[in-house]
């Protein structure tokens, strides 16, 4: 290979400028413009610009043949050109490759005694006497191509002709084509006779009837089976709608630097039946948060199918209260005996010393969907009042949040499939007759002792320590090494701030205290504020109250005189009804009220429909049950899924006291004072009956 010679001082075409070489060191070159400026290039930087030349020469640029090449041929066919490479050689130099330096030319082949001309016909009476007739016609042709090309020319040229993607297919046909399958992405997936008629239907319309003739359907299907690679056409739809919404670009990695840099947050079911207190069994929503980070999951909400959006915002209030250890869970579950630096934790908040061993994590940013649980008043003013930015997904774009995606398989495969009620991901893969085995609540607790023990101490190939890149670690070793690296540490929500992520709406406070869903909630608190205005102009003098959708026994108000304390309030027919219960199964009870042809409006008839109902519904129907007394299935389904609700994650309404500060001392009239009017419910497990107990 020959070609020119690139020296300080040249000028050579490149960037779209003139340059002169003004320098090369090694493989570097600092080009001087004509325009002026400098700059330095690599060598093969500047040999790779698409306008580099030479300027004042003609010569093309020596450039090396793809040798990587030759190990996808036929090795027959590379071994056939090395032996003309050794056959050239010999030609033009006068002893073959193998042989060394100092050895004679072979007789005959002599450059010094014997033309060019002379060499090749001998060497062509050579092969033909050796049973390969070739001439010196060819000869000379090979010692041309290797002369230009190296061992790359003297290979078979059948060999190297570059396929068309579709073969010596029409171009009016493969646009044809393009354009079905192209329309196929949205409709129900159909077979290659389907999309045969519509070529054939859009050819002639395009073309005029019988202008175009199709191939033989082997053809036609063989050249859909090149268009169609990777696109599945013909197969699950729900696959073949993802992959077209991919962009049509590098996909950028997603890079988190600290815990709660960046949180994903999803909704989709759960691969398990569960059991609802009135014996149906559904499979229920699983919405989870994801740290990216650490891979850590920060918190979890099991419901039965219909996820709210008040659900959404109280699992952003369960990512930053510590999870208490459960009584019935086992100590190696605690933070303890985890990796996680716990003792500098419970530092910045003693409720950390008997969490379990998952942490908090006070996200940052919340990528999620536009899922109307997420996409709504609710989730966002919960999100704005915690300051975390709120970024939706574009719309289609599922790998825009692809790790709590991929999540949902990791928890199918690593407990779901162990977990009685196992349904499978789709109804070909499910068993014959699964019905649940454990209640919601019971499943949703499993869940998350599953979480602390296995997700949390499982190597995740996608975490590696800062230190050892080459060892797997898991979220709680991942989240002990970031809080070292990135001085990051959690600030967990209060009982006040837990309230402050709740439904909120504006009421009066009147004389017979406040009135929300045909419910009235009284406290003597609010006695100084009966009829009063409450400051806030833009409201007309309403007053801010706070409820819970899962339990309606109370509501708290915000106390705008009194720097925004709050104030509890209970319902005022609380006695009549012997469980917790939720809105729509106070709605619940109103139909059936009504059904029976009651006062839809009156708190105590409702009261009582409303606790027989929770009671009936628990207990199952009777088999002497009449028929005009029986519960219709859409009301024992709302009421079922009112009680299947889990644990409720509210903090105590207390206040931790800073380090190095004592505690203040509790006046023993002022406690019993307190205990007349209700215990404070400590975090921990709900129980509905142990509440029942100590409430009425």
């Amino acid at each position: 290979m020959t070609g020119n010679v690139v020296r300080v001082g040249d000028e050579v075409f490149a960037f779209g400028e003139t340059h002169l070489v003004g320098e090369i060191d090694g493989v570097a070159i600092r080009l001087e413009s004509v325009l002026g400026g400098t700059r330095v290039v690599t060598l093969p930087t500047l040999l790779a610009a698409e306008d580099f030349t030479l300027v004042g020469t003609d010569a093309a640029v020596p450039s090396l043949p793809p040798l990587g090449m030759l190990d996808a041929l036929p090795p027959a066919a590379v071994e056939a050109a090395r032996r003309w490479e050794q056959h050239v050689v010999e030609v033009v130099t006068g002893r073959a490759p193998q042989a060394p330096e100092s050895a004679p030319p072979r007789p005959g082949f002599d450059p010094e005694t014997t033309t060019l001309a002379e060499r090749e016909q001998r060497k062509a009476d050579e092969l033909s006497a050796a049973g390969q007739p070739v001439s010196t016609r060819t000869l000379r042709r090979m010692r041309t191509r290797y002369r230009a090309q190296g061992l790359w020319g003297l290979l078979d040229q059948r060999l190297l002709r570059t396929r068309t993607p579709y073969g010596r297919a029409d171009e009016r046909l493969v646009a044809a084509i393009a354009a079905a399958i192209a329309a196929e992405t949205e409709t129900s997936t159909g077979t290659r006779d389907r999309l045969r008629k519509r070529v054939r239907d859009a050819l002639d319309a395009e073309h005029g009837p019988g202008a175009m003739v199709l191939p033989s359907k082997a053809t036609f299907n063989r050249l859909v089976a090149a268009m169609t690679t990777g696109k599945h056409t013909f197969g699950q739809a729900t696959t073949r709608r993802s992959l077209a919404n991919r962009p049509e670009r590098p996909f950028t990695p997603i890079t988190a630097l600290r815990p709660g840099d960046l949180v994903q947050i999803d909704t989709t079911p759960l691969d398990v039946m569960t059991v609802l207190d009135d014996g149906t069994s559904v499979r229920p929503e699983l919405t989870y948060a994801l740290d990216v980070a650490t891979r850590s999951i920060c918190a979890i909400a099991l419901r039965p199918a219909g996820t709210k959006a008040v659900d959404a915002a109280l699992l952003l209030a369960r990512m930053l209260v510590p999870e208490q250890l459960r009584p019935n869970w086992p100590t190696v579950l605690g933070m303890r005996a985890s990796v996680l630096p716990h003792e500098q934790l419970a530092e910045v908040d003693p409720r950390l010393a008997g969490a379990a061993g998952r942490p908090v994590i006070v996200p940052e940013t919340i990528v999620c969907d536009h899922g109307t649980v997420f996409i709504s008043a609710t989730f966002i003013a919960a999100c704005d009042k915690l300051g975390i930015s709120f970024q939706p997904t574009h719309k289609g774009s599922p790998w825009q949040k692809g790790n709590v995606e991929t999540g949902f398989g990791s928890i199918n495969t690593l407990f779901s499939q162990y977990a009685a009620g196992y349904t499978g991901p789709n109804t070909t893969r499910r068993g014959r007759a699964v019905d649940g085995a454990w209640l919601l609540p019971d499943l949703a607790d499993l869940v998350e002792q599953w979480i602390v023990a296995g997700w949390q101490n499982r190597p995740h190939e996608g975490l590696r320590h800062p230190r050892l890149p080459g060892r797997a670690a898991s979220p709680n070793e991942m989240y002990a090494a970031l809080v070292a690296s990135a001085g990051y540490l959690p600030l967990p929500l209060t009982g006040t701030d837990y309230l402050e992520l709740l439904p909120a709406t504006w009421r009066a406070i009147n004389d017979y205290g406040i009135r929300i869903n045909h419910r009235t909630y009284d406290a003597d608190a609010l006695n100084p504020h009966r009829r009063q205005h409450s400051g806030i102009t833009s409201k007309r003098g309403l007053w801010e109250v706070h409820h819970d959708p899962y339990d309606c026994n109370q509501v708290w108000v915000r106390n705008h005189h009194d720097d925004g304390r709050w104030i509890t309030a209970h319902w005022t027919h609380r006695d009549l009804v012997t469980a917790p219960f939720a809105e729509f199964t106070w709605q619940a009870a109103r139909a059936e009220l009504a059904r029976r042809g009651g006062n839809a409006t009156e708190q105590a008839a409702i009261a009582l429909v409303l606790d027989e109902l929770l009671t009936r519904v628990g207990a199952g129907p009777a088999p002497a049950e009449r028929k005009a007394d029986r519960i219709s299935a859409s009301t024992r389904r709302a009421v079922a899924r009112g009680m299947a609700s889990p644990p409720d994650p509210r903090p105590p309404l207390t206040v931790v006291p800073p380090l190095g500060e004592p505690e203040p001392e509790i006046d023993d009239n002022l406690a019993a004072e307190d205990d007349e009017l209700g215990e404070v419910i400590p975090f921990g497990i709900f129980d509905a009956h142990a509440e029942a107990e100590r409430m009425w």
